[in-house]
């Protein structure tokens, strides 16, 4: 059973930098006051023509795209009193990309959290008391997992910049080239220009770097602690049993 125990521990390590960036990715792909944020700070309503009330109708419908069964992502705007279709074909069909992607990153995150709770449950459940200080060990373990995979994307964009590195992203993941869109007509990357990407990863990085640190803390603290709770070992002799040695030797 020792191996199965190996086998969950690393699943833990895993699971845990894997459950905070998708938890990260997700909240930020679900909160319209980022996308209405970003709207002000890049001009969107200049860039695509349209106001910011159209603009922030159309962040809701993109963000329920992402959770509905809906297959083609389809948005009419007031475009100067004509109701007209807010993307064309090429961005729609990139949209059914993008949901795909945040579809696995769901999925992924509910997985995870599904498995680090039964994990700790597990630990606090059958493993006993004992086995918190191993639990904080592997936390450990997981947070630098995390952070190197952090650090691989901040590196990459700091060695080829931003640009580059989200280039390459799309080109991994994405099998076509949909997502090469026109700044000057497609109103997709209008109301997302790249800055409004790069500033929401450096976003996710800055709140997955807090609650590491949190979790780091708490990870140290319950090593501490158990060290000073942990007492005399099995094969430390009782001082009951110590004195009486002593008072036997003295006889």
């Amino acid at each position: 059973m020792v191996w199965l125990s190996r086998i969950a521990a690393a699943g833990f390590i895993l699971a845990l930098p894997l459950l905070l960036i998708t938890t990260n990715v997700r909240f930020l792909a679900g909160e319209v006051r980022l996308y209405e944020r970003g709207f002000r700070a890049y001009d969107s309503d200049t860039r695509t023509g349209l106001p910011f009330p159209e603009l922030d109708r159309a962040a809701r419908e993109v963000i329920d795209y992402f959770e509905n069964d809906a297959t083609t992502l389809r948005i009419t705007v007031d475009d100067g009193g004509d109701e007209v279709a807010l993307y064309n074909a090429r961005e729609t069909e990139h949209m059914k990309d993008v949901k795909w992607l945040m579809r696995v990153v769901f999925r992924v995150n509910e997985i995870s959290l599904a498995y680090v709770l039964s994990y700790v449950a597990a630990v606090f459940l059958w493993a006993g008391a004992g086995s918190l200080r191993r639990l904080a060990v592997y936390a450990l373990a997981g947070i630098g997992v995390g952070l190197v995979g952090v650090g691989f994307v901040l590196g990459a964009a700091a060695l080829y910049g931003f640009d580059a590195t989200w280039t390459r992203f799309h080109t991994i993941v994405f099998n076509n080239d949909f997502w090469r869109l026109n700044p000057a007509t497609d109103r997709l990357i209008q109301m997302f220009p790249e800055p409004f990407w790069q500033s929401e990863t450096y976003l996710v990085a800055a709140m997955t770097v807090v609650e590491v640190l949190v979790i780091v803390v708490a990870a140290v603290a319950c090593i501490m602690l158990s060290k000073d709770d942990a007492g005399p070992s099995a094969d430390e002799p009782r001082p009951e049993r110590a004195r009486a040695r002593r008072i036997r030797a003295a006889d």
